[in-house]
């Protein structure tokens, strides 16, 4: 039997991203029939214990706090980056010149111009690059695209989006980096609002124009005594938070093959949703029916079809779970369910596949997370304006 090719990783950052990366490369050749394997390499992190600890724990080689040991790492071939939003681009463009191929988290860079960087370095190095939103592998995001590609929605009207979560309600939640603009960019915003603008894109078209507002319902914060994550605790001294808590903006769209801007936008973003732990919930309305998605409920798809028969007529709740569907016909028997983690592996197999093959592309990439960064600027413009505001493409 002939020994299977190998695809050697490097990871950059090593906390709760980290964990869902490291076990998505484990995961992905033991479930899909890939052309390659990939084999764990280098962590990177800090403090170099954390990076040790993970390397110890999924596998890796080897730990170091110099990223660019994994870039001089010639059996590497690919590259995760995982650290806060600030190291993105600079990450990025480097790992580009030494010739690794990419996936970043999202929001790919702190604004659309740094994001227009990074694509412009992976198109110079010819190198498989993708944007980290995972909700667009899940296997029920995936049968919509389908659906909507195949007319079954006919002329799209709405498309209304949110993402809700409630971690930081308390006052007395610390002070992470997430809440620090100088680190992450913006709040709930580039982290919510980035994957419900990416879904609507890849749903249903390109952004025109935006009109947004935001609150920061919490000033201050006790900085960090010890923990990170949702686990962090604060200590005695306090910080400003200088990112919004929440921000919602209404937006008009332009659907494939549809007029420009006809399209009726809806979007919020907030972390101060009580009761909910992460409802990330995206409707699209057409002239023949309505999808809508909701990641609490993952595994389904409501469907509405307006061309049966008015006494046929009703929501359709589709498990999501047959071999038929995306992805699912590597996984488990019918009705037995995927979670948050398997959109990963999804997103591992598809990369690998793309390096694999000649064509050396995959969806969504830094262009389109170039789009999505174009969107949050615009929309946080008109937030601080309290203006509509045309997103502009770079």
């Amino acid at each position: 039997m002939a020994k299977q090719k190998t695809i050697g990783v490097g990871m950059i950052g090593c906390g709760f991203m980290g964990k869902s990366h490291g076990n998505a490369y484990v995961t992905a050749a033991r479930f899909f029939d890939l052309p390659a394997r990939p084999v764990l390499k280098g962590v990177c992190g800090l403090p170099l214990k954390a990076a040790q600890d993970m390397a110890d724990q999924w596998g890796f080689e080897y730990a170091t706090d110099d990223y660019k040991a994994l870039l001089k790492d010639d059996e590497i071939e690919l590259i995760s980056i995982l650290t806060p939003n600030n190291l993105h681009a600079k990450v990025a463009i480097d790992a580009a010149k030494a010739g690794k191929h990419i996936i970043c988290e999202k929001p790919l860079a702190m604004n659309a111009a740094e994001a227009k960087k990074m694509v412009a370095a992976v198109k110079k190095a010819n190198i498989v690059n993708m944007a980290g939103f995972c909700y667009r592998r899940c296997p029920a995001v995936s049968l919509a695209k389908e659906l909507i590609d195949d007319g079954k929605l006919g002329r799209i009207f709405h498309v209304r989006a949110a993402y809700l979560q409630d971690w930081i309600v308390d006052p007395e939640f610390p002070l992470l980096w997430r809440m620090a603009k100088k680190v992450t960019g913006s709040g709930a915003h580039g982290d919510l609002n980035a994957h419900i603008i990416d879904m609507a894109r890849f749903l249903v078209g390109e952004f025109e124009e935006v009109c947004g507002d935001m609150n920061t319902f919490v000033k201050e914060r006790p900085l960090p005594a010890e923990g990170i994550g949702l686990s962090g605790k604060g200590g005695k001294k306090k910080g400003k938070v200088d990112v919004d808590d929440a921000l919602s903006f209404l937006a008009r769209l332009t659907a494939r093959g549809g007029a420009k801007g006809d399209v009726m936008g809806l979007f919020e973003a907030t972390r101060f949703a009580t009761g909910n732990k992460n409802q990330n919930m995206i409707e699209v309305n057409g002239s023949k029916g309505s999808l809508r998605f909701r990641f609490e409920r993952m595994n389904e798809l409501d469907f509405y079809d307006a061309t049966k028969p008015q006494r046929e007529q009703g929501w359709t709740n589709i498990l999501v779970t047959e071999p038929v569907h995306p992805y699912v016909g590597s996984w488990w028997p019918p009705g037995h369910l995927l979670g948050y983690e398997h959109s990963f592996v999804h997103e591992v197999v598809d990369t690998i596949q793309a390096i694999c093959s000649r064509k050396k592309e995959v969806k969504p990439d830094f262009e389109d997370g170039m789009r999505c960064n174009e969107v949050l600027d615009a929309s946080l413009a008109s937030a601080k304006s309290r203006k509509w505001v045309k997103v502009k493409k770079l």
